[in-house]
């Protein structure tokens, strides 16, 4: 059989193989499809967090472009605010503006302003510019005390002129100017306008420069002073702007904003940097850094804002700085932009790469399943025909075997007749042979009725005990040895087809006689509770292995040595005769000594 399956099986194993490939191939497909469609994803997600990390940074540098003006004015003037404004120059940060004063633990510029208020204030060298100042100081308050408006406007003149010439210490400087406009506001009948250009606004020097007001100058040299100086004449030169009608109120805040410390920002930058603590910095050249306070979440919820309006995001889409670094350059900032759609959109790729993987395994199992049922198939077949050839040779040699003692028992009974010899025990002996060829052929006809389903039984009430002691009567012509019969079936009565039922327990006698070597042979049929019937036997015995194989169709074992005739359809027609009456046929026990069989019919069939 094997070398009749070899060209499928060879044929088989090839279309396997040429199918596993294809199916690899196709797996192979389904795997790039979803690559490439996550790269896809990937490459989107770059795109946008390239567009955000160039928006975020575009508008960092409008946001700082914007506040240049603010920013030069707040260097150029320190009565000009400058929050969120940040500069550094020279290792120094300029803004936001430091209380940089002088830590000397004397005072001397109140000192000095109440030795001048006094009068007592002195040069050390006559030739010093300060005593110069100090003789244009007394002149100006000279003026203011005997009244005279034209005398007192040339000295403050000739102050403001040598002012101009002579840069002096700031000690020196403020306090002596604070002191003249003092004077000039309580003795005198100042003009407005001037009042208000020397405490607050200063005034052109002639020369192209420009002399700074009072407050500019004390807010300006702030770092000249001590911190008790400068807040003595940060009262005093608020008391005077109040006086002359100046404003004030920013002037005292600018003074109020003075830092204590420089902020905690990086010394050397890369580049345009983030600071995560709200700062915008970017370097420029001359040692200097330039920067803004910004809210980073503001602009991050600005910007989702912007790519949901231009479509780029989703309702739920959102824009976030990924990372805990404090100082995040703006060339590499990092940027997530996550939307639902997104992981949304991975999922359902993934499923469908699972569908389809799923879908060629599925494939792959549906090809080897059909490989193996057309292999059992094909097997099935050939062995169907060496049953069947071996079923026509056993069949052919069971009909021969009879139908040849058949005529040589009618040859030898007529060539008896004829030479008057005795032969009474032929005819006997030509009835055994055509019983049992009647028997085969019975079995055959009932095998194919039933197999094909064309049986219907007819059910009637059937005493055991009369269909054994018929049997009984059948195999005493049959049986070449002597058979001894137990009975214990009581009155029990089944539901069955008479026919039927004497075939299936004529079938077991005719076994129990022909796989048995002792002498008497010995039947048993005991009746038991729940429809059951047992059939025993003192015959050669069935393996334990071969307990169920024996109800297949033509199989036959062994007969110890000897060849037991029969076409191997006995028990298999004895358990479809009991499957037709909703029952069962099988062996329960078996050994050397014998085998039992064991009839279960179902509740209804016993009576």
């Amino acid at each position: 059989m094997l070398r009749r399956l070899l060209p499928m099986l060879v044929a088989l194993l090839l279309g396997l193989v040429g199918l596993t490939w294809g199916l690899g191939y196709l797996h192979r497909i389904f795997a790039t499809e979803r690559d490439d469609a996550r790269r896809s994803l990937e490459s989107r997600r770059e795109a946008l967090e390239q567009y955000a990390r160039a928006s975020l940074a575009q508008s960092l540098r409008d946001r700082l472009e914007a506040a240049k003006p603010s920013l030069e004015a707040a260097v150029a003037d320190p009565l000009a605010p400058a929050p969120g404004l940040y500069l550094r120059e020279r290792g120094g940060q300029v803004l936001p503006r430091l209380a940089l004063h002088d830590t000397g633990g004397q005072a001397p510029a109140s000192e000095r302003y109440a030795r001048l208020r006094a009068g007592t204030e002195v040069a050390d060298d006559q030739e010093d510019p300060w005593a110069e100042r100090l003789v244009r100081t007394r002149a100006v308050e000279t003026a203011l005390a005997r009244g005279d408006r034209r005398a007192s406007t040339v000295a403050l003149m000739a102050l403001l002129q040598h002012r101009s010439q002579y840069v002096l210490a700031s000690t020196r400087d403020v306090p002596g100017f604070l002191v003249v406009l003092e004077a000039l506001a309580e003795r005198g009948d100042p003009v407005p306008q001037l009042m208000h250009a020397l405490v607050r606004d200063g005034l052109a020097d002639g020369k192209g420069g420009r002399l700074d007001g009072l407050q500019r100058l004390l807010l300006s040299r702030r770092s000249r002073f001590t911190p008790a100086d400068f807040q003595f004449l940060l009262e005093r030169v608020a008391t005077l702007s109040a006086k002359v009608g100046a404003p004030v109120e920013d002037f005292v805040s600018r003074a109020r904003e003075l830092a204590a410390s420089p902020l905690p920002l990086p010394e050397m930058l890369p580049g345009p940097v983030l600071v995560r603590a709200g700062w915008y910095l970017e370097p420029r050249g001359g040692n200097q850094v330039r920067g803004v306070a910004v809210d980073s979440g503001a602009l991050l919820e600005s910007l989702t804002k912007e790519m949901r309006e231009r479509g780029l995001l989703d309702a739920e889409g959102t824009v976030g700085l990924l990372g805990d670094a404090a100082v995040l350059s703006l060339d590499a900032l990092p940027l997530s932009v996550v939307t639902p759609e997104w992981a949304k959109a991975e999922t359902a790729l993934e499923r469908r790469y699972r569908l389809k993987t799923g879908m060629v395994v599925v494939c792959a199992g549906l090809a080897l399943g059909i490989a193996v049922l057309a292999f059992l198939a094909q097997h099935r077949k050939y062995r169907f025909l060496e049953l069947k050839s071996d079923f026509v040779a056993t069949v052919s040699h069971e009909l021969r075997t009879p139908l040849a003692s058949i005529r040589l028992l009618a040859e030898t009974l007529e060539w008896r007749l004829a030479e008057g010899t005795d032969a009474r025990d032929y005819p006997s002996r030509i009835v055994r042979e055509a019983d049992g060829l009647g028997f085969l052929v019975e079995n055959l006809l009932s095998f194919n009725r039933i197999d094909k389903g064309r049986w219907v039984p007819r059910l009637e009430p059937v005493r055991l005990e009369e269909l054994v002691s018929l049997l009984r009567r059948d195999l005493e012509g049959w049986s070449k040895a002597p058979v001894e019969w137990e009975v214990a079936v009581g009155e029990l009565s089944l539901r069955a087809d008479a026919h039927l039922l004497r075939l299936l327990l004529s079938n077991l006698a005719r076994n129990a006689c022909a796989y048995n070597t002792r002498n008497p042979v010995r039947l048993r049929v005991e009746a038991l509770p729940g429809g059951r019937v047992r059939f025993s036997d003192n015959g050669v015995g069935i393996p334990p292995k071969d307990w169920e194989r024996v109800f297949g169709e033509f199989v036959r074992l062994q007969g110890q040595g000897r060849e037991v005739p029969g076409s191997g359809l006995g028990l298999a027609l004895c358990r479809r005769i009991m499957r037709l009456h909703g029952g069962d046929l099988r062996v329960v026990a078996s050994s050397p000594e014998g085998t039992t069989f064991e009839l279960s019919f179902p509740p209804t069939a016993t009576t």
